[in-house]
C-alpha cells in the first residue's frame, strides 16, 4: 500500500525575513511535491542563525518524513547551513573530491581565480550524499537519517529547480512508495465564499473521505479545489469528474473555468472562437484591463486596442461621450459608461467594446457616490449592458475587482449572444 509522506520546507536567509527578496521557492517545491504524491504540512522561514535553524530542523524532524532546506550554501561566512547541519547530525565536515572537481572546473572554465572560500564549497557534512549542481558551485545534499530524508538545496531559484527536477524528485520517488494525489479546480466569479459554501453544503458533506474540498478566495473569485488521494490515477480522475458533474448544476452561473483557466484566457478564447475584435475604454482601471488581456499570448488576434479616458475631456474627445451626459449624470454613471463602451467600439471599429468608470479611492467620493462606486459596460451588435458595482475603500483592490468583473461581464454577454 502507498504510504502517506509528509514534507516540511525550511527557507534560510535574513533577506527573506527582512522582505528584501520574495520567497518563491517554497511555492514551487510544494507544487512539485504534491504532483509526486507528497503532502507539504508546513513551511518555515528562518534567519541566518544557527540556533533558530537547529530549532526548525528538530521541529520538522518530529512531524515530517521529508525535510527540504533551501539557502545558506554560499561561500561567505553568513552562509552557515552546512556547519549547522553538522551540528544537527553531530558529524564533522569533510572535503568531497567530486564537489571539489566541479568547483575547480567551474572557475577554470570562466578564467577566474578560485579562493579558499570557493574551495570550501566542496566541504560537506560527512554523512551527506553529494548531489551535483549543474548550474552553480553550491552543492546539493541528501541525508537519510532515522527514517527521515533531509534535502539541502541552494536558494538561487534556477539552481534549486534544476536540482529538484533532475536529481531529488526522482530520488524521492525511488525512496518512498507514494500515493497518487490529484487536484481538480473549479473557478467561480461574482459570488462570495460564504454564499457559495451554503449553496454546495449538502454536496460537500457527501464527498467521500478520500476527496477533500478547499475554498481559495481572491479578488472577486473563489476557486474550489478538490483533492483526491489514492492509488489509481485514472480512477481518481473519474471520481473527480463525477463530483464536478454533481456540483455544476448548483453553481453553473458563476463558473467561468477549470484548473489553470484565468478569466482573461477564457474571454480571449471565446472571442477567437467567434472571430470577434474587442476594444477597451478605461477610466478608473487606468489601463489594467488592457494590461491583463495583453498578458495572454496571441491576444492580438482579437484585441484591437484600448483608451484610458481619465478626464471628462478625453471621454468626450476620444470616445465621443456627450457633454450633456457628463454634465447631467457625471463621469461615474450608467449613461456615461455605456457611451464609453459604444464609443470605443466605433472608434476602433470593433465588434465588442467594454468600459469602466468609477471612484477607486481612497478619496474622490461623495455622499451620493462614495468610494467604491463603479460602473462597467459591454457594447455589442445586440445592445449595451451595464452593471453597477459597490466595492470597498481600497484603491488597488477596487481596480483589480473591476478588471475581473468587466471581463466576466464580457464573458456573460458572449455566452448569451452565441449560446456558447
Amino acid at each position: 500500500m502507498p504510504q502517506t509522506v509528509r514534507a516540511e520546507v525550511i527557507t534560510i536567509g535574513d533577506e527573506i525575513l527582512f522582505g528584501q527578496i520574495t520567497d518563491t521557492n517554497t511555492q514551487w517545491i510544494s507544487t512539485e511535491l504534491t504532483t509526486l504524491g507528497i503532502r507539504t504540512v508546513r513551511k518555515t522561514s528562518v534567519g541566518d542563525e544557527a540556533g533558530v535553524i537547529l530549532d526548525a530542523l528538530r521541529e520538522a524532524a518530529a512531524r515530517a518524513d521529508v525535510v527540504i532546506i533551501t539557502g545558506g550554501l554560499g561561500p561567505t561566512k553568513d552562509d552557515i547551513t552546512k556547519k549547522t547541519l553538522c551540528q544537527f547530525f553531530n558529524v564533522g565536515m569533510v572535503r568531497n573530491q567530486q564537489a571539489l572537481e566541479l568547483v575547480t572546473g567551474f572557475f577554470e572554465k570562466r578564467g577566474r581565480e578560485m579562493t579558499d572560500l570557493n574551495r570550501g564549497q566542496a566541504d560537506l557534512p560527512e554523512n551527506a550524499e553529494y548531489v551535483q549542481n549543474d548550474w552553480g558551485t553550491a552543492p546539493g545534499m541528501w541525508f537519510d537519517e532515522n527514517d527521515t530524508v533531509y534535502i539541502s538545496l541552494p536558494g538561487v531559484p534556477f539552481e534549486m529547480k534544476s536540482l529538484m527536477t533532475n536529481r531529488f524528485l526522482p530520488k524521492l520517488k525511488e525512496r518512498f512508495d507514494l500515493p497518487v494525489i490529484r487536484h481538480k479546480m473549479i473557478r467561480t466569479i461574482g459570488v462570495g465564499e460564504s454564499f457559495l459554501a451554503e449553496k454546495i453544503e449538502a454536496w460537500e458533506d457527501a464527498l467521500p473521505p478520500h476527496i477533500r474540498l478547499a475554498y481559495l478566495p481572491s479578488f472577486g473569485q473563489v476557486k474550489l479545489r478538490l483533492t483526491a488521494t489514492g492509488a489509481d490515477n485514472e480512477q481518481l480522475g473519474r471520481e473527480l469528474d463525477a463530483e464536478v458533474a454533481k456540483i455544476m448544476p448548483l453553481i453553473q452561473a458563476n463558473v467561468y473555468g477549470f484548473d489553470g483557466d484565468e478569466i482573461e484566457n477564457v474571454v480571449i478564447k471565446l472571442l477567437k472562437e467567434k472571430n470577434l475584435m474587442l476594444g477597451v475604454a478605461e477610466s478608473c482601471t487606468g489601463g489594467q484591463v488592457a494590461a491583463t488581456l495583453t498578458k495572454v499570448p496571441g491576444v492580438s488576434a482579437v484585441f484591437a486596442g484600448g483608451v484610458v479616458a481619465y478626464s471628462n475631456e478625453v471621454k468626450h474627445i476620444a470616445l465621443g461621450v456627450n457633454p450633456d451626459t457628463l454634465a447631467e449624470f457625471g463621469a461615474v454613471s450608467e449613461p456615461t459608461v455605456c457611451e464609453m463602451a459604444e464609443g470605443v467600439r466605433i472608434m476602433l471599429g470593433t465588434d465588442v467594446g467594454i468600459a469602466t468608470s468609477g471612484i477607486a479611492g481612497p478619496d474622490g467620493g461623495t455622499p451620493d457616490k462614495p468610494v467604491g462606486t463603479i460602473w462597467i459596460a459591454c457594447a455589442t451588435d445586440h445592445g449595451t449592458v451595464a452593471r453597477h458595482l459597490k466595492l470597498g475603500q481600497y484603491r488597488e483592490q477596487n481596480i483589480t475587482l473591476t478588471t475581473n468583473y468587466v471581463l466576466e461581464l464580457l464573458r456573460q454577454q458572449l455566452k448569451i449572444m452565441y449560446n456558447a
